[in-house]
């Protein structure tokens, strides 16, 4: 009798509350407590929360929240800045904890990576996971297991601890297209990985609720609402569909990008122009290291309170000229309407082949 082969698997290993979990783990007397991290640290400035800790969250404290709101959230909370050094070290041994095992480990962030397996138990496999990187880093993390990238990145979060009251570790969880319809078909579009707030609207408005409605839904009309491409492609992603590859390639940026966020509103036209050139001459060094030229450039400003608008343009052709990144950047900034007090500016920078 031969031996059965292994089965390819797709596992989804994300770090639980990875900013905040760095934090507790050097500053043990935190554990336990509200905690959040962003900014300068100091909740009375401007800034926003990087990552709020499964307590704080219990608040209502989320990231890209101002400090200010999650402080009145939760007055409790311990408010730390952001350390990327640590952040960055943290996840240095994280990734080197999983390409220690034979899979080929596909990093997606600083707290989470695609890994490609061959085995015949990924469960025990996913375990052993967790355990190597809870003793390279001494934090937790949550392992879905899926038979394709989507479903692997969907069973983590069914894998996460629910809030503040629950497993100390991290979990795993499994789904594949024997389960997805019992788990998926009775939650909202938006549960789906590439589908955002914004296009779930537009699907309700196209009485489409649930996952199972969007698989179940004429592909035809689909195209006729949503275009040819992303109609079939979303009633795809109802159907579990995705690619299966893992790859060990590294993470190549498409874009360079700064930003800065102002402790008093700007409202000197020229200020802004100013502090825009200014950024745009960080990203063009951020592009000449890279090597690669810029194509377009963004500029984006959050207005008093916190209402963000961008806009961008081409540029004739490729370059790495801080001249010309500069000069894009100061036409874009004209095509804003500023009339309202500017709390953050940012410039960005896409990337074209060498």
């Amino acid at each position: 009798m031969s031996e059965a082969l292994s089965a390819h698997w797709v596992l989804h290993v994300d770090l639980d509350q990875f900013v905040a979990a760095v934090e507790v783990a050097r500053r043990p007397e935190l554990r336990g407590r509200p905690v959040v991290v962003g900014g300068t640290g100091d909740p009375t400035a401007r800034g926003v929360v990087s990552t709020a800790s499964y307590e704080a969250r219990a608040y209502g404290v989320h990231s890209g929240m101002p400090l200010r709101v999650a402080a009145r959230r939760c007055p409790d909370a311990v408010f730390l800045p952001v350390d990327a050094p640590a952040y960055r070290e943290a996840s240095e041994r994280f990734l080197a904890a999983l390409r220690r095992f034979p899979v080929v480990v596909e990093a997606l962030g600083w707290d989470e990576a695609f890994v490609g397996a061959d085995t015949d138990d990924p469960e025990e496999l996913a375990d052993r996971i967790r355990t190597a990187v809870r003793m390279a880093t001494g934090l937790w993390c949550s392992v879905g297991i899926g038979d394709n990238r989507l479903r692997a990145k969907l069973a983590t979060g069914f894998a996460k601890p629910a809030a503040a009251g629950g497993p100390a570790a991290g979990r795993r969880f499994r789904l594949t297209g024997e389960n997805w319809a019992a788990v998926m078909a009775d939650r909202p579009t938006d549960a789906l990985w590439g589908i955002g707030a914004k296009t779930a609207r537009k699907l309700a408005g196209a009485g489409i609720g649930t996952v199972g409605e969007l698989a179940g839904a004429d592909p035809e009309r689909l195209a006729e609402r949503f275009g040819p491409t992303m109609g079939p492609w979303y009633r795809a992603l109802a159907h579990g569909a995705a690619d299966t590859e893992v790859t060990a390639a590294p993470h190549v940026a498409r874009s360079h990008s700064r930003e800065t966020t102002f402790q008093h509103d700007l409202v000197d036209r020229a200020e802004i122009g100013r502090q825009v050139a200014v950024l745009a001459g960080r990203v063009a060094r951020d592009v000449a290291e890279d090597g690669r030229p810029a194509v377009r450039v963004t500029v984006k400003i959050r207005f008093a309170p916190f209402l963000t608008h961008t806009h961008g343009l081409t540029l004739p052709a490729p370059t790495r000229d801080p001249a010309e990144i500069a000069r894009a950047a100061l036409a874009a900034l004209e095509r804003f309407d500023q009339d309202r007090p500017v709390r953050l500016l940012g410039v960005r920078a896409e990337l074209g082949d060498g």
